[in-house]
């Protein structure tokens, strides 16, 4: 028998994927993968260059992590990555980035790391 949460984590992942998500090209060096991505906003408290803690907010996109891969290769988020989403007759660019001090630029979306909480901030409309 299989790890069941593991299989949990993996069902849920199917369902976000299968009803909440749209598809978004993911983008590195030239090359590009299309995923299926469930897109959000979150508000993080970071401390500025002077100790003063200000709001940024971030646009994520939570996406399977066995989906992203680039040139066929598995891989995780690296900072300076793109991704293009379509709206409406519009293509938003969206840089992965750190929300701000010590944070990185992507956490694990499940206790599994089943999918990646990808942090972006638009770039071009």
């Amino acid at each position: 028998m299989g790890d069941a949460l593991q299989n949990a984590a993996a069902w849920l992942d199917g369902k976000r994927k299968a009803h909440l998500s749209r598809t978004v090209v993911y983008e590195r060096d030239g090359r590009s993968v299309e995923v299926k991505a469930t897109i959000g906003r979150k508000a993080y408290e970071v401390a500025d260059s002077y100790g003063a803690s200000v709001w940024v907010e971030s646009t994520d996109f939570i996406v399977t992590a066995a989906d992203l891969r680039v040139a066929g290769v598995r891989t995780l988020p690296e900072a300076g990555d793109r991704i293009r989403l379509e709206v409406g007759d519009e293509t938003c660019v969206y840089e992965v980035m750190a929300p701000g001090g010590r944070m990185s630029h992507y956490t694990a979306a499940d206790p599994q790391a089943t999918a990646w909480r990808i942090h972006t901030k638009l770039v071009r409309r």
